[in-house]
């Protein structure tokens, strides 16, 4: 965990709704994408399988796969996946720097396989930085954006 600046700042936490809405923006998207994905690779999926084992292999394991790769790659990278970017948000360290990989990794596992758990846990268990669980093991937390953080509104250009 990287230390924190001699001045003291501000992080504004987001709320669990607008982190609500950015989870399911990008699970409409990233489950779009995976039927595609799965559809081409495999055909039509017949739901009315009396294998139903077949049903999650196909599915339920790639899908996961994608969205585990969708937000450690992207929320690693930016701090945002496009949810998060839409609802003003992102995760960072607890200084509010970007996150490290490892923490990015171990609070996409959670919201990726353990969804249900860490949510409910992370809510009946929240602190003052409204963490899930994973975001306490992985020393992550989800910010609101500042306006002057997400805009290049007070930069101005000039030409040489």
């Amino acid at each position: 965990m990287s230390e924190p600046d001699s001045e003291f700042s501000e992080l504004v936490i987001a709320k669990w709704s607008d982190r609500f809405f950015a989870w399911l923006i990008d699970f409409c998207i990233i489950s779009a994408i995976s039927i595609i994905m799965v559809s081409s690779v495999f055909g039509t999926i017949d739901y009315e399988l009396s294998e139903k084992w077949i049903l999650v292999e196909t599915t339920f394991i790639p899908t996961s796969i994608i969205f585990f790769v969708y937000w450690t790659i992207l929320e690693y990278k930016t701090g945002q996946s496009i949810g998060k970017k839409i609802l003003n948000v992102k995760v960072t360290n607890l200084y509010g720097k970007q996150a490290d990989l490892k923490g990015v990794i171990i609070s996409s596992f959670g919201k990726t396989f353990l969804i249900p758990v860490d949510v409910v846990l992370g809510v009946i268990f929240t602190n003052e930085k409204r963490q899930r669980i994973f975001n306490k093991i992985g020393d992550t937390v989800v910010i609101k954006i500042k306006k002057n953080e997400k805009s290049d509104a007070n930069i101005k250009y000039k030409k040489d």
